[in-house]
């Protein structure tokens, strides 16, 4: 019996040094986390903005029924976040507020988001326990701007917030609130002490748990799909796969000597090398004509990873496997 309570005391302290928290469980970028973090045998405090929907996506993961709770919170309120946050050594703060059809004003939106960021980065310093704050931003927050289309775009690089009021384009309000929150983060976090390291994916494409098409994948397979009224390719698309940018944020949480932002992103290709991949390995979809998909808007000379790839970090995964896992989980799941 003793040695039972020892060894029960002793995997309590285990889990508490390897507890983690998860916002935004029911998305496309978190639930692929929350998999990879069960897998490393983290445990994981999930946050779902609804807990009435089938969370078996979630629960049936390996290692989910020792090492996976589910809340629910909700943006609005930044202090529901608090019973998932409590006893965390890490929180990985993916949840933001989705607006992509212009719905709320740009005001409204970038007001919740940042209100939500400063809440819950508060509770991690409440809690006495986090360490480190893995953010996860967004492309939206560095490429768009109105100078500098030509140039390699690196972590100095933000979007700039006037410029993409003035462009008034529909999703507007997602792309301003991610810039405007991220750096709201990074303000809050220096003033106060807290160890935050913001990760800025590009397009992610491949694989997918959640029980929804996400966005990405929607547009990344949009010559396939067909939703060409809200497709507009640049000249070159820069992409990560799902698992890498996964393995990018846990990397990133655990590297002692990570800090400030690392943007993540594998490969960029062109639309041409698109197409040329769609008809060479998948000659049974049919697709769109890409001509009058291109944004030029949107071109701009790619993405550095060389930060990130300074620390360490490598890509597994190049634009084959991120466009067949991504077709062959649209398949399974009826969209394709």
């Amino acid at each position: 019996m003793i040695n039972s309570a020892m060894e029960l005391d002793a995997e309590d302290e285990r889990k508490k040094k390897r507890s983690v928290c998860v916002s935004g469980g029911e998305g496309f970028v978190a639930s692929w986390l929350i998999m990879k973090l069960l897998q490393r045998g983290y445990s994981v405090n999930a946050t779902l903005r609804d807990t009435n929907i089938d969370t078996r996506f979630l629960t049936n993961l390996p290692h989910a029924g020792e090492n996976l709770r589910i809340f629910a919170a909700d943006l609005g309120d930044p202090q529901s976040f608090k019973p998932a946050i409590e006893g965390c050594v890490g929180v990985f703060h993916v949840a933001h507020p989705m607006d992509l059809v212009g719905t709320e004003s740009v005001e409204m939106i970038t007001e919740r988001s940042i209100r939500a960021i400063h809440g819950i980065l508060q509770l991690c310093i409440d809690s006495g326990t986090v360490k480190r704050v893995v953010y996860t931003s967004s492309i939206s927050a560095v490429f768009a701007r109105d100078r500098g289309a030509a140039a390699e775009l690196n972590e100095e690089a933000w979007s700039d917030v006037e410029f993409m009021k003035q462009l008034d384009f529909v999703g507007a309000g997602y792309y301003i609130s991610k810039t405007v929150a991220e750096m709201a983060a990074i303000e809050y976090a220096e003033k106060r002490g807290l160890d935050l390291v913001t990760v800025i994916p590009s397009w992610i494409n491949g694989p997918f748990i959640c029980p929804h098409l996400p966005s990405s994948i929607h547009s990344s397979l949009g010559l396939i799909i067909g939703n060409e009224n809200q497709m507009k390719y640049a000249k070159i698309t820069p992409m990560v796969h799902t698992d890498d940018n996964a393995e990018a944020h846990i990397y990133l949480f655990e590297h002692p000597d990570a800090k400030g932002r690392y943007i993540c992103s594998a490969v960029e290709v062109t639309v041409e090398e698109m197409v040329d991949h769609l008809r060479s390995r998948h000659p049974h979809l049919k697709l769109l004509d890409p001509e009058g998909l291109i944004n030029p808007a949107a071109n701009f000379g790619g993405l550095s990873s060389k930060k990130l790839l300074e620390l360490g970090f490598k890509y597994r995964y190049g634009v084959a496997e991120m466009f067949d896992d991504a077709i062959q989980c649209c398949k399974q799941n009826g969209w394709l």
